[in-house]
């Protein structure tokens, strides 16, 4: 095929992309709002497609889709405009979005302003690859290996972190092994004790203010009487003080009690759900995973320790090891290439679902109608920022003659870093999560001495 035909296939998918991303804009994220602005909608559509298109282009590379010379083209292209629009564009707009929103911020200001602002992102921007071994100054400035090394160390992180976090907290929510017995008679008990607290604040409430009806009509006008209403208290007049902090107390119980009542429903549900077929799967799926976490944990840990790296992509090592050591016949060319595209479009599959599933729960957590648009714009440069760092992490779960385009277009780009700054974070990561969740399982001690 020619590059004519090459561009018309790439712009069809990318079309495709921006409708898919249009989409899930307005049918998703923004189903219960009112769409205000379609630049938001444009722009999160546009970041969406060229995300996508970057997976694209790697898949066709492992199948050899389109002539080299033109895959190398929308390589460029394609990373030069995601590049622009998560470092120049969305971060201009959402200084803006946020300068606007203060009301006493003059109109005539908030363009110099948002200007002023941009240049101090693009200053801190540039300055974050100081303590990184990334690309020295004598390779350019505004090129794109310059960009992608710093966009990497943002991205790389948040993916590390993500990783590492679901890495165990997927086996924590899957497995039955983590499900704590709950018997609905432990449950009753609880809500038992929880209204009776609720009850005895009630009733404390109520001392304090018959107390306050009885004393009013008594009290004297000016300094003097409000002396004399502290000095001179009636025979049989409450003791306030002692009262609040009796309710302060109980309602600090109340809060402990409230907490493991929903902890014991959320466990009943869970054990509920553990008894169906899909629960039963999961908890397969929840010890494979947590096999994976134990030896991801392993690996990453020697990875730091002996500062490797690995220099073959999994696939062609495990039919090496099939071949060799298991006298399986196979072509290792042939099989490592078809099963590396599978691998590949399972990992690009995974990772836009998981990202779409978590940008979806974040944006319902905390946006409102007024800062909509701004958290839209802020999940659009993470979604950049994350497609374009998988680009350099999934460089190493391809085989070495596929890995040649990727290395042409970043360029010099210290790609062993980004993978050990990426073991680091998700260890870091995942022992947190680890404790957290040890900490989170343990039954809280509830105080009913009151």
């Amino acid at each position: 095929m020619g590059f004519l035909e090459d561009t018309l296939i790439i712009l069809a998918s990318q079309v495709v992309f921006f409708i898919g991303g249009w989409i899930f804009f307005v049918k998703q994220l923004f189903r219960n709002y009112e769409i205000r602005h379609v630049f938001v909608q444009l722009v999160f559509s546009t970041t969406f497609a060229l995300s996508l298109t970057m997976f694209e282009l790697i898949i066709f590379e492992i199948i050899g889709c389109l002539d080299s010379s033109s895959r190398y083209f929308h390589w460029r292209l394609g990373l030069t405009l995601l590049l622009f629009m998560v470092i120049a564009l969305i971060p201009y707009h959402i200084a803006y979005s946020c300068i606007s929103n203060i009301r006493i911020v003059p109109q005539k200001w908030v363009q110099p302003i948002t200007t002023m602002i941009w240049f101090c992102y693009l200053y801190v921007f540039w300055r974050i690859g100081d303590p990184f071994p990334l690309l020295s100054v004598s390779k350019g400035i505004f090129t794109i290996e310059q960009a992608v090394s710093r966009i990497g160390v943002v991205g790389v992180t948040v993916m590390a972190v993500l990783s590492g976090f679901g890495a165990v907290n997927y086996p924590y929510t899957s497995m039955s092994y983590f499900i704590r017995p709950v018997l609905q008679s432990d449950v009753a008990n609880i809500e038992r004790r929880l209204m009776q607290t609720m009850d005895m604040v009630l009733v404390k409430k109520k001392r304090i203010a018959l107390d306050r009806r009885r004393t009013k009509p008594n009290a004297k006008p000016g300094i003097w009487g409000m002396i004399s209403s502290v000095t001179q208290r009636p025979p049989g007049a409450e003791n306030i003080g002692q009262l609040r902090l009796e309710i302060s107390a109980l309602e600090e119980l109340s809060r402990q009690l409230f907490l493991e009542a929903h902890s014991m429903k959320n466990m009943q549900e869970r054990e509920r759900w553990a008894g169906t077929l899909q629960g039963k799967y999961f908890n397969v799926l929840g010890h494979f995973f947590s096999l994976y976490c134990l030896w991801k944990i392993f690996i990453c840990t020697i990875n730091i320790i002996f500062d490797r790296v690995g220099k073959k992509d999994p696939v062609t090592r495990g039919i090496e090891i099939a071949v060799h050591w298991c006298g399986f016949e196979m072509d290792v060319a042939f099989w490592s290439q078809h099963v590396s595209f599978m691998l590949v479009g399972c990992i690009v599959v995974t990772s836009i679902r998981g990202l779409l599933l978590t940008l979806t729960k974040f944006f319902y957590k905390i946006s409102s109608s007024k800062s909509s648009n701004i958290i839209v714009l802020v999940l659009a440069q993470i979604m950049g920022m994350y497609f374009c760092s998988s680009v350099l992490l999934m460089r190493m779960n391809m085989p070495a003659e596929y890995r040649t385009i990727i290395t042409e277009v970043l360029g010099g780009l210290h790609f062993n870093f980004y993978h050990r700054w990426f073991d680091v974070i998700f260890l870091v990561s995942a022992l947190t999560t680890i404790v957290i969740l040890y900490l989170l399982h343990k039954p809280p001690n509830v105080d009913t001495s009151m």
